[in-house]
């Protein structure tokens, strides 16, 4: 770039560039919600059998193809936009430079050279001639020996103010500082320029009409790629607050424009998914571009697992032995592969519920959670909790992994579908909540440390909850917690866990109602331990003596779960004990084969949307 071309740059009109892109990227994103929602439920509404899961095959390709193009054009937008910054910042020195020119009564070339006139004291009768100069861009690395630094921008420096200082007219030393003003400029606007330029041409897709693993791969290098090349841009955006309460994040995300919003979530959508107090569909749109990249990354790396050998076992003597090479494949890849297969197991059930949206009104998904890692962490819900009239929140128990979420998603669902059924009226939210360690094995499951461990992720997510329902409808929801199992004592440790922004919060839950479902204990003797309204604490139990319900809550009784012995169905431990029909630990949200919900599910639904009187109790 040379100084005409900076001088004349309109860096406005990378910005309406980049305006226009992120246009086509927000009319990219509603089309992809309107292929997941109203699209895919008049489908299920016209269509029957096999037809019905083609077409839904074809919209999510569909869909995907558009959430790829709203991904890379938000990236295209923020490149765009870094450049113009950057060469703004270039032209602004220019100008600045060729003010001091004009005001020193100096003249710019079209070179970008400066001409001064003759001035000072006279020599051998005559003023010093005046002259012209052209700049440098210095401070460029220089192996030449006189700087053994290898940065020639203090000699060089150093030679021009000598020269300067010895030079008879003073107008001299005034253009060479202005004209290398002007050549920084032009040097920062053409650096600007090289690295852009191959960024932007690296933003397209493939010519194909899919959107593989590889695409999303790479719109993950792509976007650590922007984000490093607009360091300079993106740094005027304010980060959330570190280590802030939901309050806080809510403040931040508020304080934030438009653009800085959406520039934010681009380049940062893993931690803006965690962020407790955002709005729900700030916290989807994040997590399901975190969730498409990690599914493509676990796709790639299952499919790079070498083939396990054969022959598995070699003769050894009169016996067989494992062979070295299968022995040398099992340390290397087993667990890896089991990883794999499981996460994508549970990265596909999440997809399908994606898929479910419309199917029988159920409302659209909301990915609030999400991270594959170790056992894996998935919170989504269904219908709008930042809006909702009613929201039950599901807290699964001991074995609960990402690889077997699927009956907890369903579990989700049963709930938001019996209770949208006795109260049509009203928005209802149910969330399945799995976002801590749960224990792996039963005899892990006698320890409290797993529930401890859990209780400041479970309130901070429901003091979010509350915080991001009153930005959005300026009161609250009427919200269930359901506990499972060992989510019953994480409720209980929850219940009374006080954390470092305590005093900002009231001390109990911020929930209306408690379900314990198969309980083992909750870590109190009596519900108002807990700071719960015993009128408002609810348990249920299955089966009878024998079942493995009844060893789950005899058992946490006898290893100290409850308080002093007494767990939530107890009658000592002051709350309702509603009427189950579940013959065994995990049936409390069954449906018969004509889909006919079980009393269990109703009278879990009939708390959710608060109607007590309908509740039958033992």
């Amino acid at each position: 770039m040379d100084y005409a071309t900076l001088k004349s740059l309109k860096p406005s009109e990378f910005e309406d560039a980049a305006g226009g892109y992120r246009t086509v990227g927000d009319m990219a994103s509603q089309v992809k919600d309107d292929l997941e929602q109203r699209i895919a439920a008049g489908v299920r509404n016209t269509l029957e059998g096999e037809a019905v899961d083609a077409a839904v095959v074809q919209l999510r390709k569909l869909a995907t193809n558009f959430h790829y193009t709203q991904v890379e054009c938000a990236l295209v937008t923020i490149a765009l936009n870094s450049l113009a910054y950057e060469l703004r910042a270039a032209k602004n020195r220019l100008e600045a430079a060729v003010e001091d020119a004009a005001a020193e009564k100096f003249s710019v070339g079209p070179d970008g050279s400066v001409s001064y006139p003759a001035a000072g004291d006279k020599v051998d009768g005559k003023v010093p001639e005046g002259g012209t100069v052209k700049g440098s861009a210095k401070g460029k690395p220089t192996n030449q020996p006189i700087d053994p630094t290898g940065d020639a921008n203090d000699v060089a420096s150093a030679l021009e103010r000598q020269a300067a200082n010895i030079h008879p007219n003073p107008n001299f030393g005034r253009a060479v500082a202005i004209a290398n003003r002007i050549a920084q400029a032009v040097d920062e606007a053409t650096q600007a320029d090289e690295k852009w330029a191959p960024k932007l041409r690296a933003l397209k897709a493939d010519d194909d009409l899919a959107v593989a693993a590889e695409d999303w791969a790479d719109a993950k290098r792509d976007t650590g790629g922007i984000r490093s090349g607009a360091k300079g841009y993106l740094d005027e955006i304010k980060p959330p607050p570190k280590d802030g309460d939901p309050k806080s994040n809510a403040d931040w995300w508020k304080g934030l424009s438009e653009q800085e919003k959406a520039d934010y979530v681009s380049m940062h959508p893993d931690s803006v998914g965690k962020l407790n107090g955002l709005p729900a569909d700030v916290r989807d749109e994040a997590n399901r571009v975190v969730f498409e990249e990690k599914r493509a990354e676990y796709q790639t790396e299952y499919k790079n697992i070498p083939q396990e050998p054969r022959p598995k076992y070699v003769p050894s003597g009169r016996a067989m032995r494992y062979s070295d090479e299968w022995l040398e494949w099992r340390q290397k890849y087993e667990g890896k592969r089991e990883h794999l297969k499981s996460a994508l197991e549970g990265m596909e059930a999440i997809q399908k519920r994606f898929d479910r949206t419309g199917e029988d009104g159920l409302p659209e998904a909301y990915l609030l959670g999400f991270d594959p890692k170790g056992d894996g962490r998935v919170v989504l819900a269904n219908g709008d909790p930042d809006t909702a009239d009613h929201t039950a929140l599901y807290v699964p128990g001991t074995k609960t992994h990402l690889g077997g979420i699927k009956g907890d998603l369903n579990r989700g669902v049963a709930l938001w579908q019996e209770s949208q059924a006795i109260s049509p009226g009203d928005k209802i939210s149910t969330i399945t909540w799995f976002d801590y360690d749960a224990p792996n094995q039963i005899p892990n499951a006698t320890s409290d440390k797993y529930a401890e461990k859990a209780a400041p992720t479970l309130r901070e997510f429901l003091d979010g909850n509350k915080v991001a329902h009153e930005a959005a409808t300026g009161g609250t929801a009427h919200t269930t917690v359901i506990g499972h199992s060992y989510g019953s004592t994480v409720i209980g440790d929850t219940a009374k866990y006080r954390s470092d922004y305590a005093d900002t919060w009231s001390d109990p839950l911020p929930v209306d109602d408690v379900i314990a479902a198969g309980s083992p204990g909750m870590q109190a003797e009596h519900a108002a331990d807990l700071g719960i309204d015993p009128d408002h604490m609810w348990a249920m139990k299955a089966g009878g003596t024998g079942s493995d319900d009844w060893f789950v809550r005899e058992g946490g009784r006898r290893v100290g779960l409850g308080g002093d012995g007494v767990i939530p169905t107890d009658k000592e431990f002051g709350g309702h004990v509603m009427e189950s029909d579940s013959g065994d630990h995990g049936g409390y949200w069954n449906v018969d084969e004509h889909e006919r919900p079980s009393v269990s599910l109703k009278n879990q639904a009939r708390v959710i949307v608060g109607d007590y009187k309908g509740v039958t109790l033992e």
